[in-house]
């Protein structure tokens, strides 16, 4: 199989203005397959707090990644970036296994990290051998950082081990300086070919910039990459009724990208725009159109930015609620900021695109085939002491058996975390909660299934 990559350039283009959803139609009143409202699933397991202070090492949870080993699946992993506060590792039942500090980047000038988004490389051959890694954005150093997977999962003292090459090019910025800047890498997905070959998707923070990198172990037991390539999305948008919409940000800020998952049966990532909506891109990126699955609820809503305020809010005086109210162009599913985004791979190439809906602390779920039709949501509440699940961010989604969780778990952020648990006085509390996929299947009457996945080593 020739190169994914040849014949493509290290930098492409879309359309700025001519991009319209794939729905059915534009704005409220369509079908939008959640008729019976928003259901509800519920959660009893959920990680020990995590606190942005100084005791709590500024600790930040944001992004979760569910590695699952191929025998023993009680030995399974929950990986969750903690930005500043680096890695954390946890087992079946949510207890904590592993803190990994956000590290001095392996460069001349590198400095400690901030791990925004995670996820899992199956099977890469380093030094001679096969190796589950992890694979981590890092925004202070604007590079990719990797660990090594230990087989025996929880069962092992330290499980991740870091394994990043030295001197790793930046994946956005031309130079520290740049960096320093911070637009640098954000969100991240995983995709892996059945020739062997891996890549990171990683998108830029502050713009809509998305990069493709081939992961490439090394002999000596490390990891880099190379063949870093850019794509640049729309930052406005032509509305049926002739005008043009830019989402409203801080000046110099675009409308940027983050949650990232790639259904790696059929090569095509979705990518959570925040206050845009879902996007369905063919990889290699460039190589097909671009289009929207769906739009946040206030697509079209002209805002203007307040300097003062360092908030937008709509130009023509009215109310947040009124303009989404009164606006034809948004979606029903979706209230900014579109977050995180994973794929339930189903049986051949069916499956859900699972999205976090930020901004009314739900969960939109769609097909992956044909339109991407939208089939439902749901919002998580907590039981038996665990807190409901708020504003939610990051989210992984698996099919494979996982300890207790028989048919598939879905992991999911939760900001603020405001269980029993979490000690007053402190900062900001975050952490992750554990939802069987069976439940989420039951209330949608979706599909479920243990046969397939994103791991190669199941296909």
């Amino acid at each position: 199989m020739r190169s994914p990559r040849a014949a493509l350039p290290a930098l492409l283009l879309l359309p700025a203005l001519a991009l319209v959803p794939a729905s059915s139609a534009w704005g409220h009143g369509h079908d939008r397959g959640h008729g019976r409202g928003v259901a509800t699933v519920t959660t009893d397991v959920e990680t020990p707090p995590l606190y942005d202070d100084e005791a709590g090492g500024s600790a930040s949870g944001d992004d979760p990644a569910i590695w699952v080993p191929p025998t023993g699946s009680g030995a399974s992993l929950v990986i969750a970036t903690a930005k500043e506060g680096g890695l954390r590792v946890y087992d079946v039942a949510g207890d904590e296994v592993q803190a990994l500090p956000a590290g001095v980047a392996p460069r001349s000038d590198g400095v400690a990290g901030r791990y925004n988004n995670v996820d899992v490389a199956y099977g890469l051959r380093v030094g001679g051998e096969r190796v589950d890694v992890a694979v981590v954005s890092d925004r202070f150093n604007d590079q990719l950082r990797f660990f090594a997977i230990d087989p025996a999962g929880a069962d092992a003292d330290a499980p991740l081990t870091e394994i990043t090459a030295a001197e790793q090019g930046f994946l956005f910025q031309p130079d520290r300086a740049g960096v320093d800047s911070e637009q640098t890498a954000y969100g991240l997905a995983v995709w892996q070919l059945r020739s062997g070959e891996a890549y990171a998707v990683v998108t830029q923070e502050g713009t809509t910039r998305i990069a493709t990198a081939r992961i490439v172990p090394r002999a000596d037991g490390t990891v880099g990459y190379a063949e870093v390539e850019h794509l640049d999305l729309p930052a406005s948008f032509e509305l049926p009724d002739g005008t043009t919409w830019t989402p409203c940000d801080e000046p110099g800020v675009g409308p940027q990208l983050e949650g990232l998952s790639v259904d790696q049966r059929t090569g095509t990532l979705y990518a959570a725009q925040e206050d845009v909506g879902l996007w369905r891109l063919p990889l290699p990126l460039g190589s097909g159109e671009a289009r929207l699955v769906d739009t946040v609820t206030d697509f079209g809503v002209q805002d203007a930015y307040d300097p003062g305020t360092e908030e937008c809010s709509p130009a023509d005086g009215s109310s947040e609620a009124e303009a989404v109210a009164a606006n034809p162009f948004g979606g029903d599913l979706l209230t900014a900021d579109a977050e995180g985004v994973d794929v339930y791979h189903g049986p051949g190439r069916t499956g859900y695109v699972i999205v976090s809906s930020q901004g009314d602390d739900t969960y939109a779920v769609y097909s992956t085939t044909g339109r991407n039709r939208a089939l439902g949501s749901f919002r998580v509440a907590g039981t038996d002491g665990v807190d409901d699940v708020n504003g939610s961010d990051g989210l992984a989604v698996t099919n494979r058996p996982v300890g207790p969780y028989r048919q598939g778990l879905l992991v999911t952020h939760d900001e603020p975390e405001t269980g029993a648990d979490v000690e007053p006085g402190r900062g900001d509390a975050t952490g992750f909660s554990y939802v069987a996929w069976d439940d989420v299947a039951d209330e949608l009457g979706l599909v479920v299934s243990t046969r397939t996945g994103n791991d190669p080593r199941f296909r």
